[in-house]
């Protein structure tokens, strides 16, 4: 008997045609922009904040924006964000299907903007504003089931075909009327139209931000190209600012508002069965239904599994690594992520501490650039640093591979990244001279390890401050091995896609590739100016980054005015044949000329030392002109390259400076 009444309960939902409790995650269509991203890392590092707010703003409201990196005005490697849920979805089915688009949308990664239809809510993301965009040239339309006519499409096979693509026609109608009337936020509608016995049923949803006219507009485009698609049964309008489906079917879920006879009567149908079979048998289809959702919420998680995507190899490589760890287990550690947790951005993710069930404290990386390219990279940053022990390096602990985002595990420390320290204004977080000296030795010898001393050469291509960490002693370690680059002894040199922070990548690399451990004694000569200074090297297109930083000290170097560049809130007269020392090393690993810059081993030797009367010829560091650094915006790299590589020969441009 109980089972017979679930049986008319399920009837009646699909005599109604609808989908109650449906997250409607079937891809509509996919685009990416045609252009790739300026910087690829410094993009990913605002795609993912971007992704997260907009994640928490589209589960709390249906509908939100997101823009991170916009702070230094027109930034190329800015992120907006935008989601919309579409409003007949219930609150827990809109959380379902956003999580398919936070999913599926970074597919577009490097490229510098994308977009994801599905039939249950939307997502897109730029390096620009976009928000208030109706109509653009990836507008399109699918006709047949999602993806096209070849996905679970066809014609309208009833009695009168004809009549089909009126009632097509007249239900478009209804919905963008009533659509573009609600506007902006509301503008959402569903309804049907019946012509000589044959029905459509149609969705029209425009973006919350945009307003009543604009909805209107979007719409109408969307609905006159729509129509062209009957008779075939599905006919979807892929626009900028607006969604709009029409079906032979009643496709929406049941909890929305509807117009239309036809759907009005199959509400009542609804609510007379349900009456009829509510009570006891009640929590029968409850306990179903839930079951039911455990089920296909399990399933979307497991499909997008690293297992999934790279394949068998997985198991094996982790087994033999014997680093795996369970993704719900890391899940709960974190708090789920929770973002009081949260220790800071790095490249590709975001870090969270995480207490295990043994009481220990881990960092918990969370990526979330699941595509074939990102599970490669995942597995070179496992790999390179499973295999390197150094006192001055992270210590890996381990991964997860069976859940849908991938995560890495590290040792904690306590005192999080060396960038909190250097450029907090608070007094409590200074570090001293004698700290700071210590940070950049230790920095140096872990270098120094990678590139000479390990079993495999290792090129870090990120130094930075925020991938350095500092334990409760204030003992540096390198993190974020994310894209390293390991090679073999006859190697001298790896041409490779440009990846790194700008502001911290050598000019020789940033313009043409070219791969040598120069490159990381580039990058560790600007962190040791931003330590001996204080200033922050943002690597930002348009405030030129490091390479104000690196004029602004050279030219305070050759006029012997170091007291002026230092920071104030450690410098002491007695400190500066010291600091003109650092000084020194740290321009002498940032010139032009990759071959003019001392290996990291060197560097070492020079800080141990600690002797100021040790000559060091330098010659001009390259970007000295940093309006030209904004060719980059216009991808004049080659040119950039010719004109600072090579140090200039003409006046002053060679210094013979000793410390005393």
């Amino acid at each position: 008997m109980g089972m017979a009444a679930l049986l008319l309960l399920v009837l009646a939902l699909l005599l109604c045609g609808g989908a109650a409790g449906d997250p409607r995650t079937a891809v509509a269509g996919q685009a990416c922009a045609p252009g790739g991203a300026v910087s690829g890392p410094a993009l990913a590092d605002n795609f993912v904040p971007a992704m997260d707010d907009l994640n928490s703003n589209v589960s709390a409201n249906g509908f939100g924006t997101s823009a991170v990196g916009t702070t230094a005005g027109s930034n190329p490697n800015a992120v907006f964000g935008l989601g919309q849920c579409y409003r007949d979805l219930s609150p827990v089915d809109c959380k379902l299907c956003f999580a398919e688009v936070r999913s599926l949308l970074p597919k577009c990664y490097p490229r510098a903007g994308g977009r994801l239809y599905l039939d249950g809510c939307f997502g897109r993301y730029a390096n620009y504003s976009f928000f208030s965009e109706t109509l653009g040239p990836d507008d399109a339309v699918t006709c047949g089931g999602a993806g096209g006519a070849g996905a679970g499409g066809g014609n309208y096979t009833g009695a009168n075909p004809r009549g089909f693509a009126d009632a097509v026609r007249a239900a478009l109608a209804n919905v963008t009327g009533a659509a573009a009337a609600a506007g902006g936020g509301d503008g959402y509608a569903v309804g049907s139209a019946s012509v000589g016995g044959a029905t459509a049923f149609a969705l029209a949803q425009c973006w919350g931000s945009l307003n009543a006219t604009a909805c209107g507009q979007c719409l109408r485009a969307a609905a006159g190209a729509a129509a062209r698609c009957a008779p075939a049964t599905e006919g979807r309008a892929l626009y900028t600012g607006c969604y709009l489906r029409y079906s032979a079917r009643l496709f929406w879920n049941l909890n929305s508002t509807t117009a239309g006879s036809r759907s009005s009567r199959n509400n009542d149908v609804v609510w007379i069965l349900l009456g009829s079979f509510l009570g006891a048998f009640v929590i029968v289809f409850i306990v179903v239904f839930l079951a039911w959702k455990k089920k296909i919420f399990r399933n979307k998680k497991r499909s997008k599994s690293f297992i999934d995507i790279y394949g068998d190899g997985v198991p094996v490589r982790i087994a033999q690594s014997s680093l795996n760890f369970k993704y719900e287990e890391l899940r709960k550690a974190t708090n789920y992520f929770d973002p009081a947790n949260k220790l800071g951005q790095g490249s590709y993710g975001a870090v969270y501490k995480a207490i295990l069930l043994d009481g220990k404290q881990v960092a918990v990386k969370r990526l979330f650039l699941n595509t074939r390219e990102w599970v490669d990279q995942f597995f070179n940053e496992v790999e390179l640093i499973s295999q390197v022990r150094h006192k001055n390096l992270v210590k890996l602990l381990g991964c997860s591979v069976n859940g849908p985002e991938s995560l890495l595990v590290y040792e904690y420390y306590f005192n999080k990244s060396l960038d909190l320290f250097l450029f907090d204004a608070s007094p409590s977080r200074n570090l001293t001279w004698n700290l700071r000296v210590d940070i950049i030795q230790g920095i140096a010898e872990g270098l120094s390890y990678l590139h000479e001393e390990s079993e495999t050469r290792i090129i870090h291509r990120d130094i930075k401050a925020s991938n350095i960490l500092l334990d409760d002693k204030f003992k540096p370690k390198i993190t974020d091995f994310g894209l390293a680059r390991a090679f073999a002894e006859d190697r001298t040199h790896l041409t490779t896609g440009v990846a790194g922070t700008l502001g911290y990548m050598a000019p020789e690399y940033l313009a043409h590739g070219h791969l040598t451990e120069k490159a990381d004694v580039y990058s560790y000569g600007i962190l040791v100016l931003e330590l001996v200074t204080g200033q922050r090297c943002s690597g930002s297109i348009g405030s030129h980054g490091g390479h104000f930083l690196l004029t602004k000290v050279w030219n305070h170097y050759k006029n012997k005015t170091v007291e002026m560049i230092a920071d104030r809130s450690i410098y002491e007269g007695t400190i500066r044949d010291e600091v003109m020392h650092v000084v020194q090393i740290g321009l002498s690993c940032t010139q032009a000329n990759a071959g003019d810059r001392p290996t990291m081993t060197k560097v070492v030797e020079l800080l141990r030392t600690r002797r100021h009367d040790v000559e060091i010829i330098l010659s001009d560091p390259p970007f000295l002109d940093v309006e030209s650094f904004e060719d980059i915006k216009q991808g004049e790299q080659s040119r950039l390259l010719s004109t600072h590589s090579a140090p200039s020969v003409s006046g002053s441009s060679r210094s013979y400076l000793s410390g005393r």
